[in-house]
């Protein structure tokens, strides 16, 4: 079992693990219904979400901001969003997202958090800040995959221990975890 883990480990970009359809519609209908003026995407991956982010984007006037570390992914993405018209409402940024998340001034109104589990607390620090107030945080992945727990485990400790945070865990798709900063939700009554 342990030479499969090797295996698959060893060609771990050939599996592919985009949000699926159901959170896409739901992440597309968040946008509409929310019309955030920026979208900030973590791990862009090979851009279906990318796609799915930046048709909501350019619907409500909105910008996208979309990161990931693999140049040749983000290459095919950025075709891809070519190819769809939509070049317009999407900056790429290559590099470490942490890095990168520091080095923007925000605001950030949704945040797609979709790349590696062990980055997601970090991410969460970088970006936090610089939340807008009902800013919206979707998490994909909080379900499946099974070998990704123990990170999900800690980003949820993480996301609840944040009192502006109010978050819920949803069953669409693979499971997300819908956050919102909402500071006035913690005002002494």
């Amino acid at each position: 079992m342990a030479a499969l883990g090797d295996a698959v480990g060893a060609h771990i970009d050939e599996f592919l693990l985009p949000i699926g359809p159901d959170t896409g519609r739901f992440i597309h209908s968040l946008i509409l219904a929310k019309r955030p003026a920026r979208i900030l995407e973590l791990g862009t991956s090979y851009g279906y979400s990318t796609l799915i982010l930046a048709d909501a984007a350019r619907e409500v006037g909105g910008r996208l901001i979309t990161m990931d570390l693999a140049d040749y992914k983000q290459a095919h993405a950025r075709a891809m969003i070519g190819r769809a018209g939509l070049s317009d409402v999407v900056e790429f940024r290559l590099g470490d997202a942490v890095a990168m998340i520091a080095e923007d001034p925000g605001p950030f109104d949704l945040v797609l958090l979709d790349i590696w589990k062990d980055l997601y607390v970090p991410c969460l620090d970088a970006f936090l800040p610089k939340l807008s107030d009902e800013a919206i945080v979707v998490a994909d992945n909080m379900v499946e995959p099974v070998t990704a727990r123990p990170q999900v485990r800690r980003y949820r400790e993480a996301v609840r221990a944040i009192p502006e945070l109010q978050s819920a865990l949803l069953p669409i798709g693979s499971g997300i975890e819908l956050s919102v900063r909402w500071a006035a939700g913690n005002a002494k009554l």
